[in-house]
């Protein structure tokens, strides 16, 4: 069985020098990146690993994440900006065996296409939302496909 966290990252700054990709967290985002943190805590819900877009505001949602959970630096990838989910899926399915709970961080549209993709439920994906999906049937990454997975926790700030 595979477990999926996604997470879109926290509110960040509606501007910044440099373009979007460099836009960094809100005071309001790194407050609510912390919460989300207590609230995987509190919940039990612990993934080994964590991937991330490379744009600023995920990195940092990435980073108080893996701390609050005492993770390892998130691992953070180009592909996963501005993703659609068909390229978010690929990477699921890139996913290292060797962890069966992995959290990604990205962003919106793809994170909610992908979740949709993945359990053909429609979900409310604002920034910090946090959605755990379940693959039963998976014993690989490369198995996750269309309509695998069951929606089991979901919050939103």
């Amino acid at each position: 069985m595979k477990k999926l966290l996604l997470v879109r990252h926290a509110k960040a700054e509606d501007f910044a020098t440099g373009g979007d990709f460099h836009r960094a967290l809100s005071a309001r985002g790194e407050g609510d990146a912390r919460q989300l943190a207590q609230k995987l805590i509190s919940e039990n819900i612990h993934p080994e690993e964590i991937i991330c877009s490379s744009a600023l505001r995920t990195q940092t949602t990435a980073d108080i994440l893996a701390a609050g959970l005492n993770l390892s630096k998130p691992r953070s990838t180009r592909a996963i900006y501005e993703a659609s989910e068909r390229a978010l899926l690929r990477e699921v399915n890139h996913f290292s065996n060797a962890y069966d709970f992995i959290a990604m961080v990205g962003h919106n549209p793809g994170i909610a296409y992908l979740l949709l993709n993945l359990t053909g439920k429609v979900r409310d994906v604002p920034t910090s939302a946090a959605i755990v999906v379940v693959f039963e049937d998976a014993d690989s990454w490369q198995e996750i496909t269309h309509e695998s997975g069951v929606i089991t926790w979901y919050t939103t700030p």
